[in-house]
């Protein structure tokens, strides 16, 4: 995962492009973006050819009555977000988290909900996390794709294999701060309540796309409350 140093004029990653399953992630990027592309009240961030993403914005996914379910939800059961190596990144994420149960009926509507938006079977996705960020609290620049030539990638790998789109949606935007920032974009996402945010962690060629690298920034008043759904190239398990 990233370190939270300060980003380099242009992105590198260290996957070698050999090593990637190149194909059926470019063909699910390619169906994914479709499906996108031609959803009703969906929009896309500029993606220019130096700096090539898929980021899309749907606003009012969730009603004020499913948001404040939710947050109570992550109220009832957080505990403080996990990191690899979080000895070694001190500060790095300092957030709170919540595993949601994949069995109450509302999780459940609201992941097919996700699925049938994006075309990807449900089973494809990890369980729903709610985040809850209070004043001070953040999570630096980092991206949600896997480094294969990191330790944690043997653990993860025979679980669904690299993620590829991240799902991500505000429960309760905080009263100033908490910005979602996509740095090497030069691009803030305001947090609104119900708004989706959804972004593709691979190019379009299948290989990660370093232009991902996003961060939660400082909140600086309120609480901020999110919940964020990851999906994997194979079955999730």
């Amino acid at each position: 995962m990233a370190d939270g140093s300060d980003p380099k004029p242009y992105p590198e990653c260290s996957i070698p492009f050999s090593e990637q399953r190149s194909g059926p992630r470019a063909r699910a990027s390619q169906i994914v973006g479709d499906n996108l592309d031609h959803s009703h009240g969906v929009w896309r961030f500029g993606s220019t050819r130096e700096r090539p993403i898929q980021l899309y914005v749907r606003e009012d996914f969730l009603s004020p009555e499913e948001c404040a379910a939710l947050a109570g939800m992550i109220d009832s059961a957080c505990f403080p977000s996990p990191l690899y190596e979080k000895e070694k990144f001190e500060g790095m994420r300092t957030s709170q988290t919540c595993n949601f149960n994949p069995h109450d009926p509302l999780v459940t509507e609201i992941e097919l909900r996700i699925s049938g938006l994006l075309g990807i079977e449900r089973r494809f996705g990890e369980t729903l996390q709610g985040q809850k960020y209070e004043v001070g609290q953040q999570f630096h620049d980092h991206a949600d794709f896997f480094y294969i030539d990191q330790p944690y990638w043997a653990e993860y790998e025979p679980h669904g294999g690299q993620r590829t789109w991240t799902a991500m949606a505000y429960l309760v935007p905080p009263e100033s701060g908490g910005g979602t920032s996509f740095p090497l974009l030069d691009l803030d996402v305001e947090p609104r309540l119900g708004r989706l945010l959804v972004w593709n962690n691979m190019a379009l060629d299948g290989s990660p796309n370093p232009w991902t690298t996003h961060a939660g920034r400082p909140v600086e008043g309120g609480t901020k409350y999110i919940f964020t759904k990851w999906f994997r190239e194979r079955p999730f398990s």
